[in-house]
């Protein structure tokens, strides 16, 4: 069976490769493609460059590549909810959809304002949230949240890999900042005084700094029921890898996270602890890019996804999450196939 993942985040190379070592039959056939040969092309059966389209002349594309490779499963990146709303279109041309949710839900994901504004989530809720788009909005925001947190810090409502995010450094001025060396912070004046040259801008959030421990949780499911999750918290120290560590609280949350939004296939659910509490940071509806790590730890969850979705998951055998495993990722060159 041939199966189809498009272009996506470079932890695919990992998800393609955990496929290959556990399909020992050999029933899948595995293409990637993207819009340049990378190093993740080495990880698949092969690999075929994808056209500069977008929208609905992409969505066209992956219609007609679907009927002309004979695609059995199409596991969708670029372009997810675009491709999540047309399923019924690929089955038409022979080919099942594995989506980790409906076009709606994805949307929903991706706009963290409307996300959390929709989170039912008593042991790990999500940061208290102001949305603003102009500066008169953020100073409001901020005489209100200051009052109640000793620490506040922004971020885009869409963004991923934590780009826009910084907190608020009260005492010193951006260039301070910077010439401390120190990431992701600027100082509240320099920030306020940018604001008020531009005008209303897109959607930014106003948050409560949470100080604590991160957990990123890689997840399965089955249409909403949550198969199994690997949740890895991150050590402060640099190198120092991560550890497995499957907390009740986390696993109570991520099991009605994947109810709530009907989630399927393999997702990741970030946590962060303040003041000794469990809180929710975002839902990411796609592998992360720490997922090979997770999968040490027990479950290849990229291979029971693909697996269960095409043949059902009552026949898969769940390995046990090994907890208290301490993990870690180390880069290594590789040669690449074709000269640019």
């Amino acid at each position: 069976m041939r199966v189809w993942y498009n272009r996506t985040f470079s932890s695919i190379y990992n998800a393609m490769t955990l496929i290959r070592q556990h399909d020992r039959a050999g029933r899948y056939h595995l293409l990637y493609t993207a819009g340049s040969r990378t190093v993740a092309a080495g990880a698949a059966h092969a690999f075929e460059p994808e056209p500069p389209l977008k929208g609905d002349e992409y969505l066209e594309w992956c219609l007609d590549f679907c009927q002309r490779r004979d695609i059995g499963i199409f596991v969708p990146h670029r372009e997810a909810a675009l491709v999540s709303a047309a399923r019924e279109r690929f089955a038409a041309v022979g080919t099942r959809v594995m989506a980790v949710a409906s076009a709606d839900v994805l949307a929903l994901l991706h706009d963290k304002e409307r996300f959390y504004a929709t989170v039912d989530l008593p042991m790990a809720p999500p940061p208290e949230t102001v949305p603003f788009t102009t500066a008169a909005q953020f100073d409001a925001g901020h005489a209100s949240l200051r009052a109640k947190y000793p620490q506040l810090c922004v971020k885009p409502s869409k963004s991923v890999y934590g780009l826009g995010f910084a907190l608020l450094d009260e005492e010193r001025s951006s260039a301070q900042i910077l010439m401390a060396g120190d990431q992701y912070q600027i100082g509240l004046d320099d920030f306020r005084n940018g604001l008020q040259g531009l005008g209303e801008f897109r959607t930014m959030l106003l948050m409560e700094f949470l100080e604590g421990l991160e957990y990123s949780v890689d997840c399965l499911a089955d249409n909403g029921r949550l198969v199994c999750a690997v949740p890895r918290r991150k050590l402060l120290k640099p190198g120092a890898g991560q550890v497995i560590d499957p907390q009740p609280v986390i696993l109570e949350a991520v099991t009605r996270l994947a109810a709530a939004y009907g989630l399927n296939a393999v997702f990741n659910v970030q946590f962060r602890v303040s003041s000794g509490r469990m809180r929710l940071l975002e839902i990411n509806p796609r592998m992360s890019g720490g997922v090979g790590m997770a999968c040490m730890a027990g479950p290849a969850l990229p291979w029971l996804a693909l697996a269960g979705f095409d043949r059902g998951y009552e026949h898969l055998e769940i390995p046990e999450v090994r907890a208290g495993m301490r993990v870690g990722e180390w880069q290594h060159a590789v040669e690449l196939e074709g000269a640019q």
